[in-house]
């Protein structure tokens, strides 16, 4: 056939300027890896690949000012005190994950990750910041009162993180802020340690007992504030109030007209989801005035919306209270505290931008100096007295404090064959007419350099060959022949490296909810090898079994990442990380954790706090903890692991224990089990333990620092085993010859040992056959599970 003919020759002559390609010539230069947007900012046509040239390339000095930067080892580093941080003061992100997760036998903590770093000093820096910001507002523009933040718990609820907050923040008087029953109680619990005149303040929808809780927390000499979001409150709290003898202290929250559009700006306006109508908030003056309580109105309370892009929109904001506020004062309430809420926003990409929902254009000062400004001028013009300014900064206060660290096992890339590997006539055979004139207008289309034809017939002969499949007309290898020929001519078209799909021992709905769920980027990079140039772009695939588990928007709005090749395949160095790839995900210490939902039943991170030391790694580890384990994510789900445990182990049983000739076996099997109830569901790196389970006569063990320890304790661990064993048989045969349990109750017992196990560092399970004497011919055949739980410490 003429069209046949034609396609066959087509591919017999290479078209213009594709000669070499389809000689296989492999001298053609390598394609372009970065955008040319990126590129520029690196310098990518230099040489000599630098430290600088990644931190201009990942934009570090834009988001990561102070507190982030690239050492000379191409490491990232964290800088805990801000601007004042010396260089001997750095802390290599590096060092805390090898301190972090090597084994305790050679000094290590044996975490595995993923992992959350908390860095308090970058907290109380933070903190510090931002009084400093507002106390030279003040003092700047001569206001007549001072500023008093609050911290919102629901950014981050952990406790630890609160606590240090009331303890860094005590010395001006920072408080927190509560948005349900149990924010407040915990919020109450820590400022009981923290300064008696910081605030606490009440938001959210209330019930009776939470107003209860309020008023308990004013009996207890708290600095309590009931902020009312609806108007039935305001009984409610009148009421209650009466019933305790407490005076309350109340504010108001106003719904304001200014607005801003971005994503945060929801929960702004006349139709948002909080606050009081100004036609609201007189009824409630109305009210508290014939219940001679107007005096118990000390506080405004508004909120714009988080990220707050510009001091423009702010000042409008502060400007619209404050005129609210100066009317309270005129109607009587005893008003003392304007409340801005939230709303200081972070510059996650770097831009510095008043456009973006991931950048604000002004920073702390800038900030703080607005807010004066406006509540000044319009009190000086309404001759009232300048109010205490609150403001709930959370996401400003917690963001930069905590870095993901996540490691990439894998990488796969599109594969492309090259021309001489394409069998043009085999394509051919099979296909339709129609499919052999698209094969034909896709040749002379890549001849002519007409780059989006050569798309369109692609993806027409693609179409047309999946159809031919379908019906049964055209084989698996014909199909993956055209797939290739496709990919092929794309390459060539584009002349651009497809992206790489790199797999990351993370959950995103986990740990990073906000990206899936409103689409929040992040600054993700590598936190080593930046002294190295990134040879390819990829995107992020997570764990779980979602389409959505993955990352490929990312600053800048590029949809694939600069990255390094992986050890094993086609990587260079590791950069002192023993072959492994580490990537950071930052600015994440705001609702990511509260968020995060167990997907797939992949449960946190494991968690760790570092504090500056003038040691040799300049850090000191305070606080650890391990991620959740398996036996703990299905707890969550109401899953009981014993029972699941004993089920499994009695499974075992009965499918393997007849075996005689093979007891360890049966016992290594039982032990993995107990072992994965106990693991964290995150990925464990290949290691040389892997083999250890063949060679140890089929008993797993996680890490070497188990394996070994089993090792050493040889002859020591079977004699405490055999004292076990004796142990365990002696009780049973009291029992089975008192009558007073019977064998269910026994194997109960037994459970218990595995429970306590869960929480040693190495379970071991012995089957042991026990032959009973002849007048108990119905135990004769049992075989009794014994768990041998031996806790060993370095």
């Amino acid at each position: 056939m003429p069209a046949l003919a034609c396609c066959v020759d087509a591919a017999a002559v290479a078209p213009p300027g594709y000669a070499a390609f389809f000689a296989g010539d492999s001298s053609l230069p390598s394609a372009v890896p970065f955008s040319a947007s990126t590129a520029d900012a690196a310098d990518s046509n230099s040489t000599h690949w630098s430290p600088a040239h990644s931190s201009a390339l990942y934009r570090i000095d834009g988001w990561g000012a102070p507190y982030f930067s690239v050492n000379n080892a191409g490491n990232i580093t964290v800088r805990p005190y801000g601007t004042d941080t010396l260089a001997h003061q750095e802390i290599d992100l590096l060092k805390i994950v090898k301190k972090v997760s090597d084994p305790k036998s050679v000094g290590g903590l044996g975490l595995q990750l993923p992992l959350i770093v908390r860095v308090p000093d970058v907290l109380k820096n933070r903190l510090d910041s931002l009084q400093s910001a507002f106390e030279s507002a003040i003092q700047a523009q001569g206001y007549e009162s001072h500023y008093q933040g609050v911290y919102p718990v629901k950014c981050n609820q952990d406790r630890f993180v609160v606590e240090d907050i009331v303890k860094f923040g005590a010395p001006f008087r920072f408080g927190l802020e509560a948005g349900s029953k149990p924010e407040l109680l915990l919020a109450m619990s820590c400022l009981c340690k923290g300064n008696p005149e910081a605030l606490l303040v009440c938001n959210g929808f209330k019930d009776a007992e939470y107003i209860f809780l309020a008023l308990l927390a004013r009996k207890l000499a708290l600095n309590t504030v009931i902020v009312l979001e609806e108007e039935e409150e305001v009984d409610l709290v009148i009421e209650i109030s009466k019933k305790l003898s407490v005076r309350p202290v109340i504010g108001v929250r106003a719904k304001l007209r200014t607005k801003h559009s971005g994503h945060f700006g929801s929960t702004s306006g006349e139709k948002g989801k909080f606050g009081l109508t100004t036609i609201q908030i007189l009824r409630v003056v109305k009210r508290l005035q014939d219940s001679g309580m107007l005096d118990c109105l000390q506080l405004l309370h508004f909120h714009i919306g988080s990220q707050i892009p510009s001091t423009a929109l702010l000042q409008a904001g502060v400007v619209e209270a404050a005129q609210i506020y100066s009317e309270l004062v005129r109607l009587g309430a005893d008003m003392k505290v304007i409340d801005i809420g939230g709303g200081l926003g972070i510059d996650y990409d770097g831009s510095k931008s008043g456009n973006s929902d991931l950048s604000v254009s002004y920073g702390l000062q800038e900030y703080a100096s607005a807010v004066v400004n406006a509540v000044r001028f319009v009190c000086d013009r309404k001759s009232i007295k300048h109010p205490i300014i609150c403001s709930e900064s959370g996401r400003a206060i917690v963001s930069h404090h905590s870095i993901l660290i996540f490691e990439a096992m894998s990488a796969t890339a599109p594969t492309t064959p090259a021309m001489n590997q394409v069998d043009l006539p085999f394509i051919l055979e099979g296909l339709s007419e129609d499919a052999r004139v698209d094969c034909w207008n896709l040749s002379q289309a890549a001849m002519r350099h007409e780059t989006e034809s050569c798309f369109v017939y692609a993806d027409q002969l693609k179409q047309r060959c999946v159809e031919q499949f379908k019906e049964g007309t055209l084989g698996i290898e014909q199909l993956a022949a055209v797939d290739g020929l496709c990919d092929l001519v794309s390459k060539v078209v584009d002349a651009s490296e497809p992206a790489r799909t790199y797999h990351v021992n993370l959950s995103i709905f986990t740990s990073i909810p906000d990206f899936w769920s409103i689409g929040q980027i992040f600054p993700i990079v590598p936190i080593h090898r930046l002294d190295e140039r990134p040879e390819v772009r990829g995107i992020l695939s997570d764990l779980t079994c979602d389409s959505d588990g993955k990352i490929d928007k990312f600053i800048g709005g590029e949809t694939s990442l600069p990255l390094h090749g992986l050890e094993g395949n086609g990587g260079g160095s590791s950069g002192g990380a023993n072959g492994r790839y580490y990537l950071g995900m930052f600015l994440g210490g705001a609702y990511q954790e509260s968020l995060g939902g167990v997907h797939n039943l992949f449960g946190g991170p494991s968690v760790v706090s570092v504090s500056q030391s003038d040691g040799p790694y300049s850090f000191a580890v305070t606080r650890a903890a391990p991620g959740p384990s398996c036996g703990d994510v299905l707890r969550v789900m109401q899953h009981e692991p014993e029972l699941m445990f004993e089920t499994l182990k009695h499974r075992a049983e009965e499918f393997c224990g007849q075996d005689h000739g093979n007891e360890g076996t049966h016992a290594a099997l039982v032990s993995t089990i107990a072992r994965s109830f106990h693991n964290m569901p995150y990925l464990v790196a290949a290691s040389p333990c892997s083999l250890t389970a063949m060679n140890n006569n089929g008993f797993y063990y996680c890490n070497e620092e188990d394996y070994n320890a089993a090792v050493d304790s040889g002859a020591r661990s079977f004699i405490v085993r055999l004292s076990w064993v004796s142990s365990v048989l002696m009780q049973k045969e009291m029992v089975m010859r008192s009558g007073s349990a019977s064998l269910e109750m026994v194997r109960y017992q037994e459970s218990e040992f595995f429970i306590v196990g869960l929480s040693m560092d190495v379970v071991v399970l012995l089957i042991l056959e026990n032959s009973v004497e002849e007048a108990e011919p119905e135990f004769s055949a049992c075989t009794w599970m014994v768990t041998l739980c031996s806790s060993i410490r370095h």
